[in-house]
């Protein structure tokens, strides 16, 4: 699993790969859990205190990510720019998918022009992914019609959009996704967070719960196998969210 942190766990076992844990990957990963999304740098170095981060390293990290243009300094702190609250929105829609009744249609989206740029194709797969839909074949993206579609502008221009039906819809979205695989992966960082034994273990699987519901295909359950860990998952990191939020108005006290 590709990411700044990952969790690899088979029976007791739990590998972390924190070579890549950076004091700005904290501070977003941080930031992008509270609501509002801003902290002092008081607060913020009281939520680290047990991550091997240093004052120094933190206080450097904010002004680079002020001058990067991922935060905004203000008098009250730091708070994140106008680019990362799109990602916590989409971020607090793996939380609270916004479904609809499937009535079995599933939508699909062809894309009809030709000879475009890869920058523009890379954008336009990207678009399709976050809207949770999978690639049928080149060019043929596809999802049960549960969840609203918000392709950017110059994305619809290039594409059409048809709903169809299929005689073995289960069969499909096994073919569309790893769905045991994801399950399978879910289960592990479930166990991950309820055998983690600090602050920095419980903020590492929760930042992992959270890339992992960010590829939940959110499909209608009569779609799902069975004991589907998606429920479980989104509850687990809203009460890690939660503690943390409160964790930092409290000065004697850090999420654990």
């Amino acid at each position: 699993m590709a990411a700044h942190t990952a969790f690899i766990v088979r029976g007791k076992e739990m590998l972390r790969d924190i070579d890549r844990l950076t004091a700005r990957s904290v501070i977003l990963s941080l930031l992008l859990g509270l609501h509002p999304p801003s902290a002092t740098s008081g607060e913020l170095i009281r939520l680290t205190s047990g991550f091997a981060i240093s004052d120094a390293a933190l206080r450097v990290a904010l002004t680079r990510m002020v001058v990067n243009g991922d935060l905004v300094r203000s008098p009250d702190g730091y708070r994140l720019s106008d680019r990362l609250l799109a990602r916590q929105r989409k971020q607090d829609d793996a939380l609270r998918p916004p479904t609809r009744v499937w009535r079995g249609s599933w939508l699909t989206v062809v894309i009809t022009s030709v000879g475009t740029d890869p920058r523009t194709r890379a954008d336009a797969r990207k678009a399709l992914y976050d809207n949770r839909l999978a690639e049928l074949r080149e060019g043929v993206w596809i999802r049960p019609d549960n969840l609203k579609l918000e392709l950017p502008v110059d994305l619809q221009e290039r594409v059409r959009i048809l709903y169809t039906y299929d005689n073995a819809p289960a069969e499909l979205a096994g073919l569309l996704w790893d769905l045991p695989g994801w399950a399978e992966h879910g289960r592990e960082l479930l166990q991950a967070l309820d055998n983690s034994s600090d602050a920095f273990e419980r903020f590492v699987a929760a930042a992992a719960i959270m890339r992992h519901l960010m590829t939940d295909p959110v499909l209608p359950d009569n779609l799902l196998p069975p004991r589907w860990p998606g429920d479980e998952l989104r509850a687990a990191y809203a009460e890690y969210a939660a503690e943390v939020s409160d964790s930092r108005y409290r000065p004697d006290a850090v999420a654990t």
